[in-house]
């Protein structure tokens, strides 16, 4: 498993952009490729749920896009993701009412590629773990954490420990004399 101070590889993704529900919507497409340069600069939460249509992984959804806002404030892209596709997240956000509004990116890594690339697939039944990467802008891994299947995270946290990764990244006091990173 890929863990902290680790780099992420390329990789390439089917997202779904925010804010879409069907493939094409007003003479714009909902769906984007994703890949490890799609969002120079910014800092990146990519975390993983088992399976759309899932009993658990909605309320994370909505746990994490309720705080689309402080993440963007962060500077910070939020991708969730599985290894659905990405049309069966569209449908999901149509057919389940709190999803209907996704602001922030949904990915499907239906190759495994990706899921594969950072470690995280159950080995029994083949898709990944909940797991979360904090990614800094230099596609540096900051933060990892993995929870099995029927055991949900809390965003909020999440965001906590994002204000940590960024405040360390900026503290004077972390630096050795000549501007070393300690």
């Amino acid at each position: 498993m890929k863990t902290i101070g680790d780099k992420l590889e390329p990789f390439k993704v089917a997202g779904v952009k925010p804010g879409f529900t069907q493939h094409e919507e007003n003479g714009m497409s909902a769906l984007e490729e994703i890949t490890e340069s799609s969002f120079p600069g910014k800092w990146k939460v990519i975390y993983f749920y088992p399976k759309d249509f899932s009993f658990v992984c909605p309320t994370e959804i909505v746990g994490f896009n309720n705080l689309t806002a402080d993440f963007d404030e962060r500077d910070t892209v939020l991708m969730g993701g599985s290894s659905d596709n990405e049309f069966v997240k569209l449908a999901w956000r149509r057919e389940h009412p709190d999803l209907a509004v996704v602001t922030h990116y949904q990915f499907g890594d239906t190759s495994g590629a990706l899921i594969d690339q950072l470690g995280i697939r159950d080995k029994t039944d083949g898709c990944a773990f909940r797991a979360t990467f904090i990614v800094d802008p230099d596609n540096i891994i900051q933060h990892v954490s993995v929870n099995n299947h029927n055991v949900g995270r809390n965003p909020e946290e999440i965001l906590r420990l994002l204000d940590g990764l960024q405040t360390e990244r900026l503290c004077p006091c972390n630096r050795a004399v000549g501007g070393d990173t300690l």
